[in-house]
């Protein structure tokens, strides 16, 4: 089975008619996303892409009763949707927006607490189960093919590559997660490395980390606490060659201190039992070679 989403889900799009939220929406009806609906402030009655338009997430989660929201609405209203989206207790929400002021996410962190649905990102892909549903933007030809591994992520290209690797070597993907790179998102780590121990499907994990923050050695500290080392997990941290204080790419990606380096979570990492490649070209491989020494 897959974590999160799967081919049952009823998806709301949020920011549906702009131009970006046009296109992945498209993508994701062709990889078999069942879309009910989408929400536009002023464009309620509409049809795009044969979807109805609604202007608020009240009236779309009465008329389609839709369950998981994705959004693609600008920085500056985003916090907005997604809080529009908690207080209509959506299951999932994928916040692809990218560049939301560090004090909306704080709002958000604690208008979260004791409701009921999970976010994931923001300036985040999404979330991907082959041949069940994809909420986000995750290409659709990478992830052609369904099976027992399970990715993490920080780094959405680096999900994209590690993903076309392991199909490269015969197999598939259970489900796929970029959690997003700011220094405040919903979902963390620890949270689905939770969810893929639980997931009888998914038999080996691969986590994708990034420089700064603790994400990484929290998750890894927990796993060997918790895990009891049922399933094997293979990490790469990129940004190995970060100067130290200069964000890289992400919000979050910053080194703030010797424990944020590259080298020092990838230490901890392996010492709490996971299988470290310093290169993401070899992501593929070690996947082959655990999985192999795990069937024999």
């Amino acid at each position: 089975m897959s974590i999160l989403i799967d081919k049952h889900i009823r998806v709301i799009v949020q920011g549906l008619t702009g131009k970006e939220g046009l296109f992945h929406t498209e993508q994701m009806i062709h990889y078999g996303t069942c879309i009910v609906g989408g929400v536009t402030p002023g464009k309620g009655g509409k049809k795009y892409l044969g979807v109805p338009i609604f202007n608020t997430m009240d009236e779309a989660v009465h008329h389609t009763g839709g369950d998981v929201s994705v959004i693609f609405v600008p920085s500056f209203f985003a916090s907005d949707a997604i809080l529009e989206a908690i207080s209509m207790n959506m299951r999932i929400i994928v916040c692809i927006t990218e560049g939301i002021p560090v004090s909306d996410m704080i709002q958000i962190k604690n208008f979260l607490k004791g409701k009921k649905s999970r976010l994931i990102g923001p300036n985040c892909p999404g979330i991907i189960s082959p041949e069940e549903s994809k909420v986000g933007i995750m290409p659709n030809l990478v992830f052609n093919k369904k099976g027992k591994v399970g990715i993490v992520s920080r780094s959405g290209t680096l999900t994209y590559e590690a993903a076309d690797q392991i199909v490269q070597y015969g197999y598939g993907i259970s489900t796929a997660i970029g959690i997003g790179g700011d220094s405040i998102i919903g979902m963390n780590i620890t949270d689905i490395l939770n969810l893929f121990l639980k997931d009888t499907e998914t038999k080996c994990i691969v986590m994708i980390g990034e420089i700064g923050g603790k994400l990484e050695i929290d998750a890894a500290e927990w796993w060997m606490k918790n895990s009891g080392n049922q399933k094997p997990i293979i990490g790469f941290i990129a940004g190995q060659t970060a100067p130290k204080g200069r964000t890289m790419g992400h919000a979050g990606a910053v080194i703030g201190n010797k424990s944020e380096t590259a080298q020092v979570k990838m230490d901890i990492l392996k010492k709490n039992g996971i299988h470290i490649v310093t290169s993401p070209a070899d992501i593929g491989m070690k996947v082959h070679e655990v999985i192999q020494k795990e069937d024999q």
